[in-house]
Parts: C-alpha cells; structure tokens; sequence
C-alpha cells in the first residue's frame, strides 16, 4: 500500500477573533489562507475547501480560493470537498480547475458530489426534484471532459456540445479527481463504473460501519473493469495541546452549528453526552495530537483507506485556537500515525 495521504478540509467556517467577535467572511476567507500557508510549511499532503451558500461558511467559490493559494504554497495539493456539480456547468468547473491545476503547478484535485446542503438549488435556477438526474448527466459529461478532447455530448439538462474543444488544458493532461459519497451505495457504484476515486463523507458513528461501502466500491470496479483506487475518508475533528481543551474549544460553536443545521432536517439539539460519546466511539477526532493520532490509525486500520482529511473546523473556534490545530496536526499528529501504523 502506498504512503497513506493526509488532508485538512474547511468550508470557511466564520471564526471569532481575540475579542470574541465573529469576523466578517472577507477576513474568514484570507483566515482560510493564512491556514493554508501553514499546512503548507508543515508537511500535511491536501487542503480541501468545501462549496456552501450559508451565513456560516465564507467559501462558496473553492476553486477561487485554491487559486488565491495556489500563489502562496509550494507543495500542499488544492481539492475542492466538495465542488456541487449538480448544480454547477461541468464545463466550467474543469475550466477553473484546470486554471487552479496551472496556477499551482499540476497540484489541483477536485471532489465532485452531490451536496448535502441544497441551498445551491434554488440559488442557481436548479429544480430539486431534479436532485438525481442533474449529478448523472452531469458527471456524464464531466468524466468526457476529463480526456482533455473535443466533446460531442447530449443530454436533457443543459445544451448539447458539438465537437467542442475546452480551454485551458492541463500541463499534464490529467485532472485528479474523486466523488465524495456520504452513504449511498448507489453513489459508490457509480464512482466506481467511472473509475473515479472514492471519498467517504463518515461524519457520525462508528466508522467501521462504512467498510461495505468499500468492500461493494472494490466489487463493482472488478464488475466494471475500472480501477478501484486507494478510497479517502473525511471527518471531523479538532486538536489541542491536552484532550479537555480540545473538547472545550469545539463543544460551544459545533452545538450552535449542529443545532441549526439539526433543525432544518428535524434532529432533536444536542446533547453533551451525546457528543462525548461521539469522541469516544464515533467520527469525532478530537483531542490531544496522541488521542486524535491513536483515533485515526485505528480507522484507517479498519476500513484500508489511503487518505484521511480531518475536518478542522466546524462553527466559530477562536482564530488562534483553529491555527494551533492545524500546527499540531502537521508537526504532531501525521508523523505519529504514520508511526503506529508502521507498528
């Protein structure tokens, strides 16, 4: 098995400054960079920014943040987690990724999915009722895109393409990309009929609960004759110097986060035990750099991944809470997992 592959992930979530403010998304957004630059110092291998439209995240626009950081980093590989195809043109998602994958020196990815939040729908003119269709057309088109050839394409959803050449290309001739899938298996069928790469979205429970999605991901790549890749896993999480910290700096704003999002998907609040006990046995990986170290290495155990992306925030951390994290995830937290799974 190859070196195993560490991310951080972030939607821009909006933090507080020293004050105890919330800053404004244009601060949260050149946070998110400021960020970035550090993971890059520090060795963590991806940064995925996730595309939402919510008063609470301050990137809706990924690929025009990679871009921003593509201009300040050296090595640190730029991902969208992820971009929502469905309601986006497939066409201009590979033109600003391929502009992200130039702008960086062939270190874009891009995550298609779904999306888990539907507010992109209505922004952009998009029928939910068309929620399906809209992401199998258009990752139809998107995998044509990829050959980096003139596309001749139909579909029912947006106008046809006739012998159309796409620019730019990419250096290489090839753009990295994965679907992220948050539990359907027909979603991890499809990914694997189109020989994309797989990234699990386990945000709750144990995590061993998702290893038949791998073990059906691996089946149906050998059925369709495409290549089952090495599959990535995304989680939340959060890292301070000892372990009560850790849980103290995440509990007040993710409560605020989970309760909102909670009460438009008719979750009852959420209970402190409940998120005790999601540290513990569940998909929350916070801690100090040992516990969230000694967490990670038993997941990836379990379920063979090749990647693992913490989600490093999740509501309003204090800025230089959320800074101290990413420092201890690169220069505490990698290198430890990368020694107990050598154990």
């Amino acid at each position: 098995m190859s070196e195993l592959v560490f991310g951080l992930d972030t939607f821009g979530d909006v933090p507080e400054d020293d004050s105890g403010g919330l800053v404004s998304h244009a601060r949260s957004i050149r946070q998110v960079l400021e960020e970035a630059v550090l993971a890059d110092d520090i060795g963590v291998d991806v940064l995925a920014l996730g595309e939402h439209h919510r008063p609470e995240y301050s990137v809706s626009s990924p690929e025009t943040v990679l871009a921003g950081i593509a201009t300040r980093t050296r090595r640190i590989r730029l991902s969208s987690g992820v971009t929502v195809l469905s309601s986006d043109d497939p066409v201009r998602v590979f033109q600003r990724f391929a502009t992200v994958d130039a702008l960086s020196g062939g270190r874009a990815e891009v995550i298609l999915g779904r999306g888990s939040f539907t507010e992109s729908f209505p922004l952009f003119g998009y029928d939910l009722s068309d929620y399906d269709a809209l992401f199998e057309e258009k990752i139809e088109l998107f995998a044509r895109l990829l050959r980096e050839k003139p596309v001749t394409w139909q579909g029912t959803m947006r106008a046809p393409l006739e012998n159309a050449e796409v620019f730019p290309t990419t250096e290489s001739g090839h753009l990295t990309t994965w679907v992220g899938v948050g539990g359907s298996p027909q979603s991890v069928v499809r990914t694997a009929r189109y020989g994309f790469p797989l990234m699990l979205a386990i945000i709750g429970g144990s995590p061993e609960r998702f290893a038949p999605y791998i073990d059906l991901y691996r089946r149906a790549a050998a059925q369709f004759s495409t290549v089952a890749h090495p599959v990535g896993m995304h989680s939340p999480g959060f890292v301070a110097d000892n372990d009560e910290e850790a849980r103290e700096l995440y509990w007040p704003s993710y409560r605020v986060m989970r309760d909102r999002i909670g009460a438009l998907r008719g979750w009852p609040p959420l209970r402190r035990e409940e998120y005790d006990t999601e540290i513990e046995q569940g998909s929350l990986y916070i801690g100090s750099p040992e516990t969230v170290a000694r967490k990670i290495a038993r997941a990836v155990r379990a379920l063979g991944v090749g990647r693992f992306d913490l989600i490093y925030t999740a509501g309003s951390q204090p800025i230089s809470a959320r800074l101290r994290a990413v420092e201890l995830y690169g220069t505490k937290v990698i290198p430890r997992v990368r020694d107990l799974l050598a154990d």
